[in-house]
């Protein structure tokens, strides 16, 4: 088992304890949470996990009994198994307006479920937690957005080469797998899969066709970083479009897959609308598509599908852990002109992220970051960064960088 690492997160965690009446850490199984809270160094905490079939049936019988906690901070992990707490929660925390009352966990979104009348609405700070990303594992700060817009590069860190930086998406960053090699990690993710599909699934959605189900795990892997469409993704399943909707929506709830919105802030009539779909660990990718690594080392297609999906998932960490400074989209256009990410800081500032799987750039995979920069960014501050898998932090024009990938977690 891989040791405690510090997670992003804790900061974020930290504060909003000090501000907030009720905090809910969401994120999908396995990913940390409950290593997470059980870190947190503070007097009279109760912890509860609702995996614990008796504490779940006390919470049904009794759910005001069950979450007295008049003095301390009362943890409750796995909150979904138990969603008519929240309510309970709500006349606690309206009777008692103390900070720091209540810390849930969840691995589902507990707000999307069918059945849950109660959001908390006003009492709760939500906060997202991942599986872990390289940056986390090196040790370092989520600063790299803050660097990129100050171009505050450091000249002198060497990057990691496309192999080194494929074993990383091939390990991904489940805790319990990282440390795992080969076949093992596979069967891993395989039985990590099985698991949430018969367990987890039927607690939050009337699904039936389990068999159907496992497949679309698969289709959505290979789909990883493709823009979403729905049809295509469904062709070869035998179920209605409403059903593989509801599929899909499952599948986000329990926070294996997500949708990359487009940005739209603009009157220009010819942007593109699709969202990007990504699944939310490589190593998930990798292990339920049975890929070979000598054979994706090879492959341009694969290598740069699931380099983008690695680069999607250490930014949004990144953009999680400095709480609402950005914002994430990609940027289509029906001329073809892609970004694959557009970071707009809440100032208005913006930054296009290019992926590039192999080891050389040049000036034509700039033309569509020089475009938008020219054409969209209207005057405000733009930073256009391709990032790749060669050595050097090479300028490439005004506010223009070729950037080694490992940036992202080296300082």
């Amino acid at each position: 088992m891989i040791k405690f690492v510090e997670r992003f997160q804790m900061k974020v965690l930290l504060e909003a304890i000090n501000t907030r009446r009720v905090l809910l850490l969401n994120g999908p199984r396995q990913c940390g949470k409950t290593t997470l809270v059980q870190h947190i160094q503070k007097q009279n905490v109760t912890y509860r996990t609702l995996d614990d079939i008796t504490l779940l049936e006390s919470a049904t019988m009794d759910p005001h009994g069950f979450i007295k906690n008049p003095n301390g901070m009362m943890i409750i992990d796995e909150v979904q198994r138990a969603p008519f707490l929240l309510q309970a929660i709500k006349k606690a925390v309206d009777e008692n307006n103390r900070n720091g009352q209540y810390l849930l966990t969840g691995s589902a979104n507990i707000n999307a479920l069918p059945n849950v009348q109660e959001s908390l609405a006003g009492r709760v700070q939500k906060i997202r937690l991942r599986t872990l990303v390289q940056a986390e594992l090196e040790g370092s700060r989520p600063t790299f957005l803050h660097r990129a817009f100050t171009q505050e590069f450091n000249h002198k860190c060497v990057g990691e080469d496309k192999e080194q930086i494929l074993k990383y998406c091939f390990r991904g960053g489940f805790p319990e797998a990282i440390e795992l090699k080969g076949s093992q990690r596979r069967r891993w993710h395989e039985d990590y899969i099985n698991a949430i599909l018969e367990r987890d699934l039927r607690e939050i959605s009337n699904i039936y066709k389990l068999d159907v189900m496992k497949d679309l795990v698969k289709i959505v892997c290979s789909w990883s970083a493709k823009f979403m469409d729905v049809s295509a993704i469904g062709a070869h399943l035998s179920i209605r479009r409403p059903t593989l909707e509801s599929y899909l929506n499952s599948l986000e709830i329990l926070y294996l897959i997500e949708r990359l919105p487009p940005w739209t802030k603009t009157d220009y009539q010819r942007i593109g609308r699709q969202s990007k779909l990504f699944v939310t660990d490589c190593g998930l990718i990798c292990s339920l598509l049975r890929w070979q690594f000598e054979e994706v080392l090879l492959d341009s297609d694969r290598s740069g599908k699931i380099m983008e999906t690695f680069v999607y998932n250490e930014l949004v960490a990144q953009v999680d852990a400095n709480d609402g400074e950005y914002a994430i989209y990609h940027y289509r256009d029906r001329e073809n002109r892609e970004i694959d990410f557009l970071i707009e800081r809440d100032d208005g500032a913006f930054m296009g992220i290019e992926v590039k799987a192999g080891s050389n750039v040049g000036q034509h995979d700039f033309k569509h970051l020089i475009w938008f920069q020219r054409n969209m960014a209207k005057g405000k501050s733009f930073i256009g960064i391709v990032l790749y898998t060669g050595e050097h932090v090479v300028p490439f024009g005004n506010n223009l960088w070729a950037l080694p990938c490992s940036h992202l977690w080296k300082t």
